[in-house]
């Protein structure tokens, strides 16, 4: 940075954006222009380099280009520390939330052609959808995880199941399934995450 003082509200204001999931660590900090020792430093810990009110000299800005260091440059404190917020966001990669759409019990069991199984089930909530994520469960215990097949109701062919009513499904390359399991339909949701 340019002062000190830029120096130390700027490691303390980086140093708060820590959480459980992700820290911060500055590994070197200082007054004065960015030098060849800076980049050398970033090159070696693959850390990028921040410049606030400051510029590399050309001998470190060639070695930053040629080192695919990367070089940030700000004028401003808050935008550095909202753009240090949202990098670090950025590198845990979205959140993911997962929503029960329905689920059913498997009544009985059929045989389907020569090495398939259809599970006849009934919906007592939600809705069983055939364009979801379905898992089986056996005593609490995933043992499938995938999509369905097919979701049939009597003969037809159908998009989706709601509570109150039977259905048959085939799993998508499983056969494992028995009386007594359940199933679930469940959509995942990716979302964006904020410090």
């Amino acid at each position: 940075a340019d002062v000190q003082g830029s120096v130390e509200a700027i490691n303390g204001a980086l140093n708060k954006l820590s959480t459980d999931e992700i820290k911060v660590r500055i590994l070197h900090s200082g007054a004065g222009g960015i030098t060849e020792s800076d980049v050398t430093l970033a090159a070696a810990s693959g850390a990028p380099i921040i410049g606030f009110g400051v510029r590399p000299n050309a001998k470190a800005r060639e070695i930053a280009n040629r080192d695919g260091v990367a070089l940030k440059y700000y004028d401003i404190i808050y935008e550095l520390i909202d753009e240090m917020r949202e990098a670090m966001a950025g590198k845990l990669g979205p959140e993911r939330f997962e929503t029960v759409v329905g689920r059913a019990e498997v009544r009985e069991v059929f045989q389907a052609g020569k090495h398939g199984k259809t599970a006849g089930l009934r919906v007592p909530e939600g809705a069983i959808r055939r364009n979801l994520r379905a898992r089986l469960m056996r005593d609490d215990v995933i043992i499938y995880n995938g999509s369905l097949a097919s979701l049939r109701r009597f003969k037809d062919d159908v998009n989706e199941v709601l509570a109150g009513y039977e259905c048959g499904v085939t799993l998508e390359g499983s056969s494992d399934v028995k009386p007594g399991d359940f199933l679930e339909t469940y959509e995942v949701e990716m979302r964006a995450r904020t410090l």
